[in-house]
Parts: C-alpha cells; structure tokens; sequence
C-alpha cells in the first residue's frame, strides 16, 4: 500500500470524459489498529464498499465501523482515515468520481431537484446511509454492479457506471430528500474544525524532519493545548502524538522500498536523531525493524 506525501490527494481518473476511478485495496493479514487508509481529502467523492474484514473509518471527525457489505459515503473535501478492527484479511473497494461526471444533465429538472444539491455541496447524504434508513442496503447491489462493470471493462463501461452512480444517488435523494434534510446535517458539513486543520494535516506531511510539540501545533490552529489534543483525537482518531509517529513511520517506509538512503539516514528525514530510537518505533508500528523491512 502506498501513503500521499500530501495530505490533498489529487486522484488520477479514468479519463475526462468519465472522471471516475475504482481503487481495490488489500492489506493482507492486517492487525488491529493498523493504518488501512491515510487520512486525506480531496475534491471528488468518494463510496468506499467494503468487501472482507472489519474496519473503522473516520468521516469529518466521526467514526463508522463497517464490515462486508457495507458502504460509506465520504463527501466531496471530507477528511477520512481507516483502521483495520480485525486480524486478518482486509479488502475495500473506493469508488472516486467528480461531480462534473454528471454535468450534462444540468438542464434536467429532476436531477436538479433531487440529485444536484449533493453533488453542489449544499446538502450531504448520511456517511453510513443504512444507518439511518435499513431500506438503503437495496441500492447496494448498483455499486456490486459497478464494480464489476470495471473488472470486466465492456464495451462503454463508462457509460453503464455513469448511468448507475446517477441512478444509486437519485435512489439515496428518495431516503434523504434534501428540504427535508435538519440544519444539523448541513452544520456537520461545514464543520470548522475541519478546516481549521487541514493546513495543520498538510503542514505535518510536508515536514516530517522537524521536532513539533502539541503547543506548536495547538497555536497553529488557534486552540488552547487540551482543547487541541480532544477536537485532533476526535478528528484522525488517534492523538497528535501517535498520529505523527505514524506517518513519519509510513514516509520512512516508503524511503526505505523506494531509495537507497541507510537507515540512519532515513531516521533523520523522518525526525528520529536517534536510530536505536527509531528502530523501536519502526518495530512497534510495523512488526519488523526498518532493516528487516528493506530485505
């Protein structure tokens, strides 16, 4: 599994004409707790339907656990992460597209109506759809559907997973009218802490050589240190600590298969001065020490 340097992913899509993509992820005998999706966000939404194991993702602060079968809507700039809940075999499928996918039916009322708010933003369909309303689950076999269109990639595939995308979110507008939607709902949407700490996520990626304390980090985003660690713990589901540990441990993961750099060279770019410190830390993330991981 590969980790975005940056913390905005800007996903490479089928084609502009269709801009959607499938992602078939694996993490083979994943442990509890184990980092099965970065924390990111992007501009396009993503439907992330789980296949085998049982995982936890964290949507704009709030945590949803899943197991086989189930979906998860992440909306367009939503924050997400993903822990594995299980020993064992973990496998998800992300179906990822742009709202522009559906720009030409701008001129139907209908769409407009009932599809087109959440493609705009100004309603949000629940993160966990059968949740709230059981009856959705009948709509899960279109995206079982399109995740065969892809796999088998017929004649104008593009266009049947278009078609079916369009017609799983006109069945969702049903569950979830948007008038109907509580103000609530939209509030959560927008949530301030959200975009307060992206450029803080965006930061850390970006400099993972430097030493940062939580009281640097609290004034970054404004917050007094307790109410900092609570809203960042809430947020990733993890503390501010063990989420920078983690993510130096991915970036020197990815050094380590990716350059020829020692591993006391490594350990310095990801902030470790130390290397027995960081041969630790690589082993307590990872269960193998960075030198068994290089071979």
């Amino acid at each position: 599994m590969t980790y975005p340097k940056e913390l905005k992913e800007y996903p490479q899509l089928e084609e502009k004409t269709y801009p959607f993509r499938l992602f078939f992820n694996e993490c083979r005998e994943a442990k509890v707790e184990q980092n099965i999706l970065f924390l990111h966000w992007h501009e396009h939404f993503e439907i992330i339907v789980m296949q085998e194991g049982h995982a936890i993702f964290h949507v704009d602060s709030k945590p949803y656990e899943v197991g086989p079968g189930d979906v998860i809507i992440v909306p367009s700039g939503g924050l997400h992460v993903g822990y594995s809940l299980y020993s064992g075999d973990i496998a998800y499928v992300s179906i990822v597209f742009h709202a522009s996918l559906f720009k030409d039916r701008n001129q139907d009322s209908q769409h407009e109506q009932f599809v087109a708010p959440y493609l705009n933003n100004r309603f949000q369909f629940p993160v966990k759809p059968a949740d709230l309303n059981p009856a959705c689950s009948c709509y899960y076999p279109l995206l079982q559907a399109i995740i065969a269109e892809v796999r088998s990639k017929g004649p104008a595939f593009q266009l049947v997973v278009k078609n079916q995308l369009h017609l799983f979110f006109t069945l969702l507008s049903r569950s979830f009218p948007p008038q109907q939607l509580s103000e609530r709902h939209q509030s959560e949407r927008h949530s301030i802490n959200r975009e307060r700490f992206k450029p803080l996520l965006e930061y850390l990626e970006a400099h993972f050589d430097e030493k940062i304390t939580i009281e640097w980090a609290a004034k970054f985003v404004n917050l007094n240190p307790y109410h900092f660690c609570k809203t960042f713990k809430k947020l990733t589901g993890r503390t501010f600590i063990d989420y920078v540990n983690l993510s130096r441990i991915h970036e020197a993961e990815r050094l380590l298969l990716e350059s020829d750099l020692t591993v006391t060279e490594i350990a310095g770019k990801v902030g470790c001065d130390n290397p027995n410190y960081f041969t630790k830390l690589y082993k307590q993330y990872k269960g193998i020490t960075p030198s068994g991981a290089r071979k």
